[in-house]
């Protein structure tokens, strides 16, 4: 799968889990931290925890692995590194905390498909 094809997926994946607030974002000329980041908010931990684990299991049965989860403890953002896409789940006071969208506001938004 193509960074852009993962970042589709993952946001696919959020939509469908009810997460709130997607973004997906192609990052690609302002860092080399990643291709795209896929941005959205959960209304929970538990919530945050549902998203990540579909997210990585529909990922692997792809054959799409990630190369490192962080936050989990946290419960307040997950941070999913498929090399070429990074996942921030958050909760909403977390996400208005970092206010990644306002530090990365220079990135083009992919708009993803709803079904």
């Amino acid at each position: 799968m193509t960074p852009k094809e993962i970042a589709l997926t993952l946001a696919k994946i959020a939509d469908a889990k009810k997460a709130e607030d997607i973004r997906v974002m192609e990052v690609a000329d302002l860092t080399v931290l990643a291709d795209y980041f896929v941005i959205c908010t959960g209304t929970s931990a538990v919530h945050l925890r549902t998203l990540a684990e579909e997210m990585e299991q529909t990922l692997k049965k792809q054959g799409v692995f990630p190369h490192h989860i962080e936050g989990q403890r946290s419960g307040n953002w997950l941070l999913m590194d498929y090399a070429g896409v990074v996942a921030h789940l958050f909760l909403r006071d977390t996400r208005s905390f970092y206010a990644l969208e306002r530090l990365w506001g220079d990135a083009a938004t992919v708009v993803f498909p709803e079904d």
